[in-house]
C-alpha cells in the first residue's frame, strides 16, 4: 500500500520477499504515512538495496532488516 506523507518516509521492498512483508506488517501497525516502493521499479535503488531489503527511510536515516517493533519506534521517536 502505497501512502502519501509530508515526512518522507519510505519502505524498500519487492515482491515475493517474506521478510519485506514482515516489516510492511511492522510500519502499519505505527499507524504513520509512508510510501511502498519496489526496488525492482528503479536500478539505481536496486543496486543499493538488492541485498539489504527491506529497508525503512527517513531522508538520509536508513533502518536495516532486520528490525523489530521496538526498534522502528526508536527510529521514528515515538
Amino acid at each position: 500500500m502505497q501512502k502519501n506523507s509530508s515526512v518522507a518516509y519510505v519502505l524498500y521492498h519487492t515482491e515475493g520477499c517474506h521478510l519485506c512483508d514482515i516489516a510492511q506488517a511492522l510500519v502499519e501497525q505505527t499507524a504513520i504515512n509512508y510510501q511502498h516502493i519496489d526496488i525492482c521499479d528503479n536500478a539505481i535503488l536496486a543496486e543499493r538495496y538488492g541485498m539489504s531489503i527491506p529497508v525503512f527511510v527517513q531522508g538520509e536515516r536508513e533502518l536495516f532488516w532486520p528490525f523489530d517493533a521496538a526498534q522502528l519506534q526508536d527510529f521514528l521517536g515515538v
